[in-house]
C-alpha cells in the first residue's frame, strides 16, 4: 500500500471546511450535528475519520445526549467546578492584561477539550442513538469557527 492509497487501492481525500456559528449567550450548548453530517456527505467520503476543531479557547466540544435536563447538568457541573466568580489570576489585572474576565471560560473550555475525531461510515458521522455533537460556547456572545477535515475513502 502506497501513502495516499488505501487497503483496497482507493485513492485516500481530504476534504475540509471552515463553519460559522454566531452565538446569543455567554453560556450555550448548540446541537451542531446536522451541520457536520451535512459536510461530511458533501465530501463524498464514504468511509474514514471526521476531525472536528474549535478554532477559540473559549469554546469546547463534545458527544453527548442532546437532553433538556442533562443540559442543564452540563451548565451545573461546569459552573459548580469552574465558577465565574472565583479569584482567577486571568482576571486579576495585576497579573493578565486580558479585559474579558472569562479565566472560567478557558478552564471549562481546558476541561471538555476542543477538538473531537469520530468515525465516518456509510458517508455519515457514526453516532450512536442518543449522540449528538454539540458546541459549548463559554465566553459569548461571539462568532464562533469550528474546522472540519474529512479524511478517507
Amino acid at each position: 500500500m502506497e501513502a495516499g492509497e488505501s487497503a483496497n487501492g482507493a485513492p485516500v481525500r481530504i476534504y475540509q471546511r471552515v463553519l460559522d456559528w454566531l452565538t446569543s449567550e455567554r453560556f450555550q450548548l448548540l446541537n451542531i450535528t446536522d451541520r457536520i453530517q451535512e459536510v461530511v456527505r458533501r465530501s463524498g467520503i464514504r468511509e474514514g475519520l471526521v476531525h472536528i476543531q474549535s478554532l477559540h479557547t473559549t469554546t469546547a466540544l463534545l458527544v453527548n445526549e442532546w437532553q433538556e435536563a442533562l443540559l442543564a447538568d452540563i451548565r451545573r457541573l461546569l459552573e459548580e467546578l469552574v465558577g465565574r466568580d472565583r479569584d482567577w489570576r486571568h482576571n486579576d489585572p495585576r497579573y493578565s492584561d486580558c479585559e474579558r474576565g472569562n479565566a472560567d471560560a478557558h478552564l471549562k473550555g481546558m476541561l471538555l477539550g476542543q477538538a473531537l475525531c469520530l468515525q465516518v461510515r456509510n458517508a455519515a458521522v457514526l453516532l450512536g442513538a442518543w449522540q449528538s455533537i454539540i458546541l459549548a460556547e463559554l465566553d459569548g456572545p461571539r462568532t464562533r469557527q469550528v474546522a472540519v477535515q474529512v479524511l478517507g475513502v
